[in-house]
């Protein structure tokens, strides 16, 4: 009981102050889309030989959604509607390229190269035909991309970590991964691409952010209006970057991590954040006030009913309702009742959320960010 008090206090302080409207909007925010990260199925069995009783999530179940996996994701969604005319389109926050790892072996770990997104999914098993299902889901409005990252690895400290011989993210890479459980070498997760800790590798990081964003625009063939940056965690000193390079909003969480390099103390600092606040490159937040993560949750866990609750919070304070759900909980390349069973809960969810609110409006991340940027420029 006293846990679950604790929880519906930090909702109402994720939504009592910011921007507000009136209107019942939810936004599904889904990260990680067009990054690696189990190998392909191909490999797998020789992955679990090395990795066995991998407790985290992501290593059981995360990688490129296959053909099957976005056919049965975009016809769920395909079936729901709004009384204004909208599906429930996830918001694909997409991580555009993904290491080439022959071109880097045969450097000697020296230099970094990258492939599009597009490109690695033409080698994976089942995947040949999954983009164009994404720009087919485009065109039919049920879901729309927007910029997570050029790639989801931390470069500088994975290049470091393999030229200095670490055996089992050496492993790890002739698998085509760098996801192994635990990088005991260092005190940085891998998957933080923008974290340092010593000195800010900025030349790096500005090409990251430049090159991945020009590389999304290739892609897709329009720019990306807002970021969530991986693992989120980003320096305040890239805003200007991102505001020149066209985007106009950051998602995120209540608190926005900074480098453990900013850090005086070696803790990490955060700030902490409410949707609609405008920065100082004039950047405005995005924040998340509800989970639907089932992937991630014990099986007693009520994804649906806590949800809604979220939901019912963000609405009590006149706040829309941005959902957190990443994409390891619609892959069921590695096991199926992974992904059913967050299907079956997605469709709950969705059915009660039209029922409970008839004039609910479902948008993504950058029409939300339209909104918020329309009333802001009227005041």
């Amino acid at each position: 009981m006293l846990s679950n008090l604790k929880n519906r206090v930090r909702a109402h302080l994720i939504n009592y102050k910011g921007w507000s409207t009136k209107r019942k909007i939810v936004v599904f925010e889904s990260d990680d889309w067009g990054a690696i990260r189990l190998p392909d199925i191909t490999k797998i069995e020789e992955y679990r030989k090395r990795y066995p009783y991998p407790k985290n999530p992501y290593l059981k179940y995360d990688s490129l959604a296959s053909e099957e996996d976005l056919n049965v994701l975009f016809s769920l969604i395909s079936d729901c509607k709004d009384n204004f005319g909208n599906h429930p389109k996830l918001t694909f926050n997409t991580v555009v390229a993904n290491p080439d790892f022959k071109k880097i072996k045969e450097s000697g770990f020296k230099q970094y190269y990258y492939e599009p997104f597009t490109e690695t999914l033409k080698r994976y098993s089942h995947h040949s035909k999954s983009f164009d299902l994404w720009k087919k889901a485009i065109d039919e409005k049920l879901m729309y991309p927007q910029f997570h990252g050029r790639e989801h690895v931390n470069v500088p400290l994975w290049l470091e970590e393999l030229r200095n011989g670490n055996q089992e993210l050496l492993d790890a890479f002739d698998l085509g991964t760098w996801s192994v459980p635990e990088n005991k070498s260092s005190i940085i997760n891998l998957q933080a691409s923008l974290d340092w800790i010593k000195e800010q590798p900025f030349t790096y990081q500005k090409d990251f952010l430049e090159e991945g964003l020009k590389e999304f625009q290739t892609v897709f063939g329009f720019s990306s209006k807002t970021i969530i940056p991986n693992n989120y965690i980003f320096d305040p000193n890239l805003n200007t970057i991102l505001k020149e390079n066209g985007i106009k909003g950051v998602q995120g969480m209540k608190y926005q991590k900074l480098p453990l390099g900013n850090s005086s103390n070696g803790k990490r600092e955060m700030i902490r954040r409410y949707v609609g606040d405008k920065n100082e490159a004039g950047l405005f937040y995005l924040v998340r006030n509800c989970v639907f993560e089932p992937s991630q949750t014990s099986d007693n866990y009520d994804d649906v009913s806590m949800c809604l609750q979220n939901i019912d919070n963000a609405f009590f304070w006149n706040k829309p309702a941005i959902i957190d759900t990443h994409r390891l909980n619609y892959i069921g390349s590695y096991d199926e009742k992974n992904r059913d069973i967050s299907l079956n809960k997605l469709r709950i969810l969705l059915k009660k959320i039209l029922k409970k609110w008839h004039d609910v409006e479902f948008m993504t991340s950058n029409e939300l960010l339209d909104i918020i940027e329309q009333e802001n420029s009227l005041l």
